[in-house]
């Protein structure tokens, strides 16, 4: 079954050559030439992943990944930024934002391609992952959804896509060292390339989701080593 891809891209030349490239790569576009038009196609249909540029008229599609982020409609759909800043200081507000990747322009093609598989194929195996809890954590792998039991009541927890696999993988990995290279490999995938600092970007965000439920210190940062999720302080 094709997958829908949501293109949302201010140049109409841009716009049309990725669509282009979508269909030769056996997946169906949807496209949007800024953030109002991006609605109408989402609420038409929710996309399997989005192609988002970073410059948009009237505002940035980092605010508006951000704002995705925190709409249970679409928070859990991937999201790849493509952006001409490629800075190391951009590239991590992107992450900060919520965004599974980055492609910087100019790029090929078949770079792109291989990118929207690699995270198309983690999302996908986020979804045969089991269930699993500690503590007040439980992550429901069926639902895709991450719930804290508060007095005998589970309360879910938003979640970002990539928070979430790192969660899991923390989760059925617990009280374990993991090096920055263990879960760049695991969480994010062997074949894409990524800093390390990613890890450390991403981290931060987990525990800030985890923070108000005072879960936070169950991602532990082992000095010279990794990290290790536990319930022992």
């Amino acid at each position: 079954m094709q997958k829908h891809i949501l293109v949302v891209e201010d140049e109409p030349a841009i716009r049309d050559m990725l669509a282009f490239a979508l269909r030769k790569g056996d997946f169906a576009p949807l496209l949007a030439g800024d953030a109002r038009e991006a609605q109408v196609r989402i609420a038409e249909r929710i996309p399997d992943l989005i192609l988002l540029d970073w410059m948009l008229p009237g505002g940035s599609g980092l605010e508006l990944a951000r704002r995705w982020r925190r709409d249970a409609l679409t928070r859990d759909i991937p999201i790849i930024m493509l952006t001409a800043r490629g800075e190391e200081n951009d590239r991590v507000s992107g992450l900060e934002a919520g965004v599974d990747d980055y492609v910087v322009k100019p790029f090929s093609t078949r770079e792109l391609l291989a990118r929207i598989r690699a995270v198309l194929r983690r999302s996908r195996d986020d979804d045969t992952d089991g269930s699993v809890k500690i503590g007040a954590l439980t992550i429901d792998g069926a639902a895709h959804r991450v719930f804290v039991e508060v007095e005998g009541t589970p309360q879910p927890i938003p979640m970002g896509p990539t928070e979430y696999r790192l969660l899991h993988y923390f989760m059925t990995h617990a009280d374990r060292v993991q090096t920055r290279a263990q879960l760049l490999d695991q969480v994010w995938g062997g074949s894409v390339y990524v800093e390390e600092r990613t890890v450390d970007v991403h981290i931060r965000r987990l525990r800030k989701t985890l923070e108000p439920h005072g879960l936070d210190a169950m991602v532990q940062t082992v000095r010279g080593a990794g990290y290790r999720f536990s319930e022992a302080t």
